[in-house]
């Protein structure tokens, strides 16, 4: 597990059949207030799936600051003529605690509150291959200890419902997933399990005193 200012991210992720080559690709990076992280999964399997989504993840990488339709839009641009990737890309906000998320393709989302309430959020269906896609964009409230799990096709549906996926620390739910099922898979998979904790906000009054307060929204 690697921890970041405010998020703290877990990752597991195996290539099918043991291959050298994944197909999946991702990258996650915490700077000035914003937390981004992305998952591009390339069609089919081996090198040239792993070509293309590292090549959107690089393009990630280098215009994480902008917001998600134009990040898309250079992404779809790079894969004109190169196989196809489908892409989940996650920004969070760390000052106004709001979150936006995009995706083409079967990269699932889930959210879990720190009251165990789980979301999925329900991909737009395609992939990009450097022909013009519409981009949906979902926005809602991140909330203190607020878990994202983001997986590839490799994870199921039934996987993603069990239990384990409540726990609160992000390396057990990725070493429990793991543990289940990295023998069973038939599939290139990533799952990355996030975890936002609000941070600390330092303010100075002019006589010199110092306050140290929780940040934490409140609806």
């Amino acid at each position: 597990m690697q921890k970041s200012q405010q998020v703290e991210v877990s990752v597991f992720q195996k290539a099918k059949d043991d291959n050298y080559y994944c197909g999946d690709s991702y990258f996650y990076k915490e700077v000035d207030g914003t937390f981004i992280c992305a998952l591009a999964d390339g069609l089919g399997s081996g090198k040239y799936a792993n070509e293309s989504s590292q090549l959107v993840v690089d393009i990630i990488r280098e215009y994480s600051t902008l917001p998600l339709k134009l990040i898309m839009k250079k992404c779809n641009e790079s894969l004109f003529g190169k196989r196809g990737v489908v892409l989940g890309i996650l920004q969070i906000d760390l000052e106004t605690q709001e979150y936006a998320y995009t995706s083409i393709g079967n990269i699932g989302l889930m959210t879990i509150t720190a009251d165990s309430i789980k979301k999925r959020t329900i991909p737009q269906a395609g992939y990009l291959s450097g022909y013009e896609r519409p981009v949906k964009i979902v926005k809602d409230r991140v909330e203190d200890g607020m878990i994202f799990v983001m997986f590839s096709d490799g994870v199921t549906s039934k996987e993603i419902s069990n239990s384990y996926f409540l726990h609160k620390e992000v390396n057990h739910i990725t070493d429990t997933f793991a543990y289940l099922y990295q023998n069973k898979l038939n599939d290139d998979t990533t799952l990355i399990a996030m975890k936002f904790v609000a941070g600390d906000l330092l303010i100075q009054f002019k006589g010199g005193f110092f306050l140290r307060m929780r940040i934490v929204l409140i609806k």
